[in-house]
């Protein structure tokens, strides 16, 4: 299965709450901070609602 590297690049201060929770969930609280989630709809639609907070690429 395919996975992806999120990494939170844009503090969260400011942020709508949802979003906010949306970061907690991928495990991004600080900047820099990085998780590795699988490559599936659910982490896809997570991305794309924070996609201007973090940076993602594929892991090998």
């Amino acid at each position: 299965m395919a996975k992806l590297k999120i990494k939170l690049v844009k503090s969260l201060n400011g942020r709508l709450d949802a979003h906010i929770a949306t970061a907690k969930s991928l495990g991004l609280m600080r900047i820099n901070k990085e998780t590795v989630q699988p490559d599936n709809p659910q982490t896809q639609g997570k991305i794309r609602q924070i996609g201007y907070l973090v940076q993602v690429s594929e892991v090998q």
